[in-house]
């Protein structure tokens, strides 16, 4: 049996521990032996999670990219403005990569890390995690098979919620393009715009066209009479939809990992503690109509492919409920489903039977071994970290398998439907 690949986390945060934890899982799979992370907190946390010594904790990846290579690959989970600089030192010194999307935040950077990657060989696997569901990947595998034919439209939306709009993308660390350097299409739908490339296979797009604005959340919609902080001088605070008590403190453990990150070094923090937080100077205490936030909370996007075929994305934020949606119309015929139900439906052009389709639906929490599989992103957190041990192991791909340059398209698909739509929705061309 081979031995376990090894790792260093480079930003020891949520999104990285998530990976990480295949070693506690399959400890036949994975061994994590250091961490770089400039929160001591977040080192010893790391430490004591997988169990190595303080000898293997850096504060950045600058330091550990001036030791001796320690091991096969890093798991890189810092925030999105700092993936190129974190990555092309660490790429330079011989380690693989996994790396969190977006793996760049603009054109120039993705040249730049994806340059880097070419002239050292290196192994970098993007963490595309919605082609591991067994919702997308299920779809991807009868596209792929010719179940509908050619396709001729792709449609895809994402109705962001109420309260991640306004914890990630108005209050949190999304929430200002000046400061993430992340557009909200960027950071919440390079996701859907890659499942669009992923889905056309290597059917390049030509050209983009976008549009969209901040619609709701800025501060000539706030009630009247709506304070500054809404634990500290806001009437509205038990009655208002995104009041940080509503949201926050009436629900401590939803979004725990971004609001209570400034508690991270009191063991069992206490209500009273997390009250003073919000009503000091922590950015989810704010009025959600009085914030810094300059990114879209919606936006459209349409894709002109090199075949003739289209596609659009719509995102819309702040919408009751979480929602994915999908529909692919093919030249025999279609797949349209609901990411969050886990359904879909095959529909086959069939002239002679009535109704004049035969149409299939798939439960994917009801087939097989499916069932159990939606964790964390549907199920695909689990199956791509145990992917990313294949890819290492230059043993077979699966058919989601996300290498650098198979993340390219969507990306640019990104930089450009943005610049489209800051230039009044004029076409940009790849």
């Amino acid at each position: 049996m081979s031995e376990p690949i090894t790792a260093i986390i480079v930003g020891a945060g949520h999104r990285a521990f998530i990976y990480a934890d295949l070693a506690l899982r399959r400890p036949d799979l994975l061994k994590i032996v250091g961490v770089a992370d400039p929160d001591i907190i977040r080192q010893k946390k790391a430490a004591e999670r997988y169990g190595f010594s303080t000898e293997f904790c850096f504060n950045s990846a600058k330091e550990l990219a001036e030791k001796p290579k320690l091991c096969d690959a890093i798991i890189n989970g810092t925030m999105d403005e700092i993936h190129v600089e974190t990555s092309v030192p660490l790429l330079n010194k011989g380690y693989d990569m996994l790396l969190e999307k977006p793996f760049a935040v603009n054109e120039e950077e993705m040249k730049t890390l994806v340059d880097c990657a070419k002239k050292n060989n290196s192994k970098v696997m993007i963490c595309h995690v919605l082609r591991y569901t067994p919702f997308y990947y299920s779809i991807k595998k009868r596209v792929s098979d010719g179940e509908i034919g050619d396709i001729i439209n792709i449609q895809t939306s994402e109705n962001v919620s109420y309260h991640h709009l306004s914890t990630s993308y108005v209050r949190g660390k999304w929430a200002n393009s000046d400061k993430c350097h992340t557009s909200m299409l960027l950071a919440k739908c390079c996701h859907d715009l890659d499942i669009m490339m992923w889905l056309m296979d290597k059917v390049k797009p030509v050209r983009v066209s976008s549009f969209g604005s901040k619609y709701q959340f800025k501060p000539e919609n706030a009630p009247e009479n709506a304070g500054e902080r809404c634990l500290v001088d806001c009437p509205l605070v038990d009655t208002c939809n995104f009041s940080a008590k509503r949201l926050y403190l009436d629900q401590p453990d939803r979004w725990a990992f971004y609001i209570w990150d400034k508690l991270e070094g009191i063991e069992n923090p206490t209500d009273e503690d997390r009250i003073n937080l919000l009503k000091g100077d922590s950015q989810y205490g704010k009025c959600i109509y009085k914030c810094d936030n300059n990114v879209v909370d919606h936006q459209s996007v349409l894709v002109e492919f090199e075949n003739g075929a289209t596609g659009t994305h719509n995102m819309v934020g702040g919408s009751a409920s979480s929602l994915r949606h999908i529909h692919i119309v093919g030249t025999k015929g279609e797949i349209y489903g609901n990411f969050e139900e886990g359904v879909f439906y095959v529909k086959k052009i069939h002239p002679t039977k009535t109704g004049e389709c035969d149409t299939q639906k798939v439960d994917l929490k009801s087939v097989g071994d499916m069932v159990g599989a939606y964790g964390s992103h549907g199920g695909g957190d689990e199956r791509l970290a145990e992917d990313f041990i294949s890819f290492m192991r230059n043993e077979s791909p699966s058919l989601a398998c996300t290498s650098i340059f198979d993340s390219v398209a969507g990306h640019k698909t990104v930089y450009l439907a943005d610049k489209s739509r800051e230039n009044g929705g004029i076409p940009q061309t790849f």
